[in-house]
């Protein structure tokens, strides 16, 4: 076969019951990063792979991984159950997300690979159960893994055969080195590794020379973003701080920003300063914050991805306390005991048909704007992002242009072509808004929104397990209305709408409420509508019109 041919999954000499899979999860074919890494792996070699985020990693390791388990139990001689891969990886959500992936390409062979996901601290105790039973495949972050393998619900030194890291570039930063050192000590001496990363740092290359031995390293000839025919990329200098609300006011308000859309900001305080400031226009959002227990992150994002939400505010994960090296967060004095270290809120999240990325604040690295913009723009769908810009921000700006740029290609982000004049009508509102959104009203608002999750989280638990579809209604964007809410904000007089957007804009309608006797009235009507029916205290009967 030729090397410019495409190598299909069919050629890989994969097992049928994974073929099967892959096909009803509609993969016609493999992406550059499972094309290349696949048949590598299941050489047994070990592999050092780069890729863009949204590029297949997750499946670049599984598929190998779940065919090597189905060829051993087939023809190898008959062993005990025990424990042949573990994944690591820095967060919960991206547990649960990599144990998904895995148990849904062993759909047809779940009874000859079980996966377990030992992620979360507060199922320690089923966990340990589980584990007891031998799970072919082992998920989890380093120190819950750490803590299994102490207390002896874990063992891996005379039967591991697979290592995965996925996100190698964001673990030393999570603050798991020392875990991640001492966890190495209870592995056997031989076993096939496999590290999948975004980008290559320092503590990836550290990551390499713990885990790895003579590996293949994949370091593929693409941009790690996709290109501007699926990814379009634009900035926009805002010359205040007010300038940043008053667009963000307009593009939402306005429905100038069509689909479902990510906000990125660089703070916890920036995201509730953001959802305060939008919720007096009425416009609904969510706030992914690490401090809300797992099961409401896991749950927002469902729901997001099943479209219940049009817009998430979420920050890095790093910014969200990131950690000096080598330290865990939350554990000192001064440490942000609120904020949850494994619960990464942004990197690496499985966000599904997200149309918009808007930086809000501008990324601190290079590396946090790939990450956010690769929510976007995934699977072949297009994507926009928008970054504001403070005239303060622009030479930071420039360092994250000439890493995307690379060596011989013109500007990335372009100009957003946008007349900031034609929305000065809106300025004293957005003023109004921005003054409502106090400090005071910021700490209100996090308490209230921690103390429902946590409700909602534990003590509902049992109740949403027996009626899973009032699960489904509950709602993360509700009000939380601890600043002053002017009714009026929510209405966008026609006056006010610029004339050269007034054919594009959908301004926000309300529906009118209806007496109980209306409501009635319609009601009867929409059973039958031959039927009379009484409203008012006048009785009607409609009659068929001629055909």
């Amino acid at each position: 076969m030729e090397d410019s041919e495409v190598l299909g999954f069919e050629h890989m000499g994969l097992d049928p019951r994974l073929l099967q899979a892959v096909t009803d999860m509609g993969w016609s074919r493999p992406t550059l990063i499972q094309e290349k890494a696949i048949p590598l792996a299941l050489e047994g070699k070990d592999l050092l792979a780069r890729a863009r985020t949204g590029s297949g990693k997750t499946a670049a390791y599984a598929i190998p991984m779940l065919q090597l388990l189905l060829h051993r139990k087939a023809t190898g001689p008959v062993v005990e159950q025990a424990v042949r891969g573990l994944v690591l990886v820095p967060t919960k959500e991206l547990a649960r997300q990599a144990q998904s992936m895995i148990q849904q390409l062993a759909t047809y062979c779940a009874r000859d690979v079980r996966v377990a996901n030992v992620s979360a601290a507060e199922d320690s105790a089923s966990q340990r159960a589980v584990l007891m039973e031998k799970p072919d495949v082992v998920v989890g972050t380093p120190s819950r893994i750490l803590s299994h393998l102490q207390q002896d619900s874990l063992k891996l030194r005379d039967s591991l055969e697979l290592l995965v890291v996925d996100e190698a570039d964001l673990l030393f930063s999570f603050g798991f080195e020392e875990e991640l050192k001492s966890l190495l000590c209870h592995l056997p001496r031989i076993y096939q590794a496999f590290l999948m990363s975004a980008t290559f740092n320092e503590d990836v290359q550290a990551l390499k020379e713990l885990v790895l031995h003579n590996p293949v390293t994949l370091k593929l000839q693409e941009s790690q973003l996709p290109g501007p025919d699926q990814l379009q990329q634009f900035q926009v200098v805002c010359e205040t701080e007010e300038d940043k609300f008053l667009l963000l006011y307009a593009l939402l308000k306005l429905s100038l920003i069509r689909g479902k859309s990510l906000l990125f900001v660089n703070t916890l305080e920036r995201s509730y300063r953001l959802r305060l400031f939008l919720e007096q226009f009425s416009i609904p959002t969510c706030v992914l914050n690490g401090e809300l227990p797992l099961r409401s992150r896991c749950h927002i994002i469902s729901q997001f991805n099943q479209g219940f939400y049009d817009c998430v505010i979420a920050t890095d994960a790093e910014v969200l306390g990131a950690p000096v090296k080598g330290k865990r967060r939350g554990r000192g004095p001064k440490g942000d005991k609120a904020s949850d270290p494994e619960a990464g809120v942004a990197r690496g999240i499985d966000f599904h048909h997200v149309s918009a990325v808007l930086n809000f604040d501008l990324p601190p690295t290079p590396e946090a704007y790939i990450h956010r913009a690769g929510r976007t723009a995934r699977a072949n769908n297009p994507g926009i992002v928008l970054t504001f810009v403070l005239p303060t921000e622009q030479s930071h700006l420039g360092k994250i242009e000439e890493l995307l740029s690379g060596e011989n290609r013109g500007p990335i982000l372009l100009p957003y072509q946008f007349r900031m004049e034609e929305i000065e009508g809106f300025r004293y509102r957005c003023r109004d808004a921005m003054r409502s959104v106090t400090k005071q009203a910021i700490r209100e608002a996090r308490l209230k929104e921690i103390k429902e999750e946590l409700l909602h989280s534990e003590k509902l638990k049992t109740y949403f397990e027996d009626n899973p579809r009032d699960l489904q209604l509950l709602r993360h964007d509700l009000p939380l209305h601890p600043a002053v809410v002017k009714p009026h904000l929510g209405h966008v007089p026609d006056y006010l709408v610029p004339p050269a957007l007034r054919g594009l804009v959908r301004p926000h309608k309300k529906r009118k409420k209806l007496s109980s006797s209306c409501r009635k009235a319609r009601r009867a009507k929409s059973q039958n509508p031959l039927r009379s029916f009484k409203h008012k205290g006048k009785k009607f009967r409609p009659t068929a019109k001629p055909s």
